[in-house]
């Protein structure tokens, strides 16, 4: 049995493994095959410290209301060796009476329990179809106590699943981009530029198959992100006990005082580091466990500290490369001497360096980033270095969104506490009404769509609500389709990254938005993209796919834009509607109080220009097509 360990696994399957409501004890595991705990049995309730969550997890806030659902989560690895793991749980709840075989801690009269997962790759809807049918008939026994069927599911989906590739359609199993625009509409947009930017993002909605569905749709438009890009998502820290947050606490107050301090006293203070205004901030450096190394020059840490909690990220300054190139230099020659600088582990600091031309085709490692990227540097590293990715979040892992050492969050919450405190997120995402809500006046600015952008989302649009009615095509068609959609969206991206690369490039990137390019700049994922080569970009035509001149079209769409989006839009277009109504309700009861003579006029009136309107109905205008038709 012990081949079956954690340590070893024989498939991308890791375990799989039950959890259960317990009136007294609330979610536990309750069976684990192989057993979590190498040393334990297969019922032991014993977890890993770093899946101390999965319980919740599993088992989701307010799942009581519903007879079934369906969980996409994250873990931490438990190694270095270990990648991101993967999560899917079947929740289901039955009658206490139903079962067969009652045990004795069934107290109350409903059942609740979710079969659960852990794998290695990341094919949510793939094991979530199989998982779902396995969940059902572990449910129709109606004896808990029988799990050779659970047993049977763990061979089965490691020999099915055993030299999966993670190329191709079944990655995307579930995930429709096609009904994410239609329910967005151009929204879209704005949440994939806020991934960019790399926001803390909170989706929000029930039950959880909506909200990881949603989630998880966005990303895939993200060309190679679930495929490749998400391996180091989830390293976070558990909060497990009070000395532990007590010893954060004292890591974050020196963590703080290194934030403070800017590119200017940087640069002011390196020669002084003697000094007594020196010599203070040394000691508070030293109090946040910082290496000595660090010390003796006020700037970024060329190595992370072992003993410290925060990485490297947060003490780097966003503008220490742009402001200050001759200290950039420096650290980039001496990290050129260290060998653990292309290690992947979250402490790893960001260095900027050339990556020599491999091979053209196929998947690679990154050098700097530490993700397999195709040919192009994708996917961008946006979930790494403390930029999480987690489809559900549990109530037990609020403190995340206050942790120093977390930059930033892709999440999703169905507790009302975590969208009632909107000052932990960027932009809070509202599945159910379909609106992005971003208090940050400049954010908004930020992003503001652009015509061009807005050219794009209608063109989109359009494909899609055309295609809608079709029974026969049903999505699996090829334009308006959820795989042309996602080609629309690398075009998008490719034509960003190969205008950043252009000589002179204000105009091409003013397309995209001006203050949106120069915040997308300063971002890692961009400065760890563009400190590489990628020969394959020159064959990209550089320009936002929609750009031209402007035209009446433009102009009906941006006031369409306003008048849906703004708040200023949406008075106007409530008071109109209140108007409307009004004179509706009031020709009704003038027509009413007159014996309806207002009626017939109103009929005689409408035949009198029907009959006149007839030779001028022979052709109709149509709005014009976008300026340039983006081609797969």
């Amino acid at each position: 049995m012990e081949s079956h360990g954690r340590d070893e696994p024989k498939g991308p399957v890791l375990h799989i493994v039950v959890v259960g409501f317990h009136h007294k004890k609330g979610c536990q595991v309750e069976f684990s095959y192989p057993p979590l705990m190498p040393d334990e049995g297969h019922d032991s309730n014993l977890l890993p410290e770093e899946w101390r969550y999965l319980p919740f997890l599993s088992l989701p806030d307010g799942a009581h209301n519903y007879q079934e659902d369906t969980v996409y989560f994250h873990l931490p690895p438990l190694n270095e060796d270990m990648k991101c793991v993967y999560g899917v749980s079947c929740y289901r709840q039955i009658e206490a009476k139903a079962l067969k075989v009652r045990q004795a801690d069934v107290t109350r009269e409903t059942v609740q329990k979710s079969v659960c997962v852990l794998s290695r790759v990341p094919l949510f809807g793939l094991l979530q179809a199989k998982l779902q049918l396995i969940t059902h008939a572990y449910f129709e026994e109606k004896d808990f106590s029988q799990i050779s069927i659970l047993k049977e599911l763990y061979d089965h989906m490691n020999g099915s699943l055993r030299g999966s590739s993670l190329e191709g359609s079944q990655v995307y199993l579930g995930l429709s981009p096609r009904d994410l625009i239609l329910h967005f509409r151009h929204k879209v947009l704005i949440l994939f530029k806020l991934i960019l930017l790399e926001k803390k993002v909170l989706f929000f909605v029930s039950p959880v198959n909506r909200l990881v569905g949603a989630l998880m749709t966005v990303l895939s438009l993200f060309p190679g992100m679930i495929e490749h890009g998400l391996v180091d998502s989830s390293h976070y820290r558990p909060k497990s006990s009070l000395t532990e947050d007590l010893t954060l606490v004292e890591s974050v107050s020196g963590a703080e005082e290194f934030v403070s301090v800017s590119v200017t006293d940087i640069t002011s203070t390196e020669l002084e580091v003697e000094g007594t205004a020196a010599g203070t901030a040394v000691e508070s450096l030293s109090s946040g466990n910082s290496t000595e190394g660090d010390n003796h020059l006020l700037k970024p840490p060329s190595r992370s500290s072992p003993e410290s909690s925060e990485s490297d990220w947060e003490t780097l300054d966003p503008s220490v490369l742009e402001e200050s190139p001759k200290e950039a230099a420096e650290v980039k020659e001496t990290d050129l001497l260290l060998p653990e600088v292309f290690d992947s582990e979250p402490g790893t600091p960001i260095t900027v360096q050339p990556q020599p031309a491999g091979g053209q085709g196929g998947v690679v490692q990154g050098l700097v980033s530490g993700l397999e990227e195709d040919q192009y540097g994708l996917p961008l590293p946006i979930f790494t270095k403390g930029y999480l990715c987690l489809p559900y979040m549990a109530l037990q892992q609020h403190h995340l969104l206050s942790d120093v050492t977390v930059r930033g969050f892709v999440a999703g919450a169905t507790n009302i506490l975590f969208r009632q405190q909107r000052h932990l997120s960027d932009a809070i995402v509202e599945v159910e009404e379909g609106g992005v809500h971003i208090q940050d006046p400049e954010l908004r600015k930020i992003l503001s769509l652009t015509t061009a952008d807005l050219r794009f989302a209608d063109y989109l649009l359009k494909h899609v609500t055309e295609n809608r009615d079709d029974v026969f095509l049903d999505g699996t068609g090829w334009e308006g389709g959820d795989e042309w959609i996602r080609a629309q969206f690398t075009l998008y991206l490719h034509s960003l990254l190969s205008s950043a690369l252009q000589q002179d490039n204000e105009r091409l990137l003013a397309d995209y938005g001006v203050p949106f390019v120069t915040a997308w700049k300063i971002s890692h994922n961009y400065r760890v993209w563009f400190s590489n080569k990628h020969p394959a970009m020159a064959a990209i035509t550089p320009g936002h796919p929609f750009q031209g001149q402007y035209s009446v079209a433009d102009v009906k769409l941006r006031l369409s834009h306003s008048m849906q989006n703004s708040e200023r839009g949406k008075k106007i277009g409530n008071a109109m509607m209140t108007t409307s109504r009004s004179v509706v309700q009031t020709g009704k009861a003038v027509g009413q109080s007159v014996g309806g003579a207002l009626t017939s006029a109103k009929s005689a009136m409408s035949s009198w220009f029907s009959t006149l309107a007839q030779p001028a109905a022979v052709t109709t205008d149509e709005l014009p097509e976008p300026a340039e038709e983006v081609q797969p």
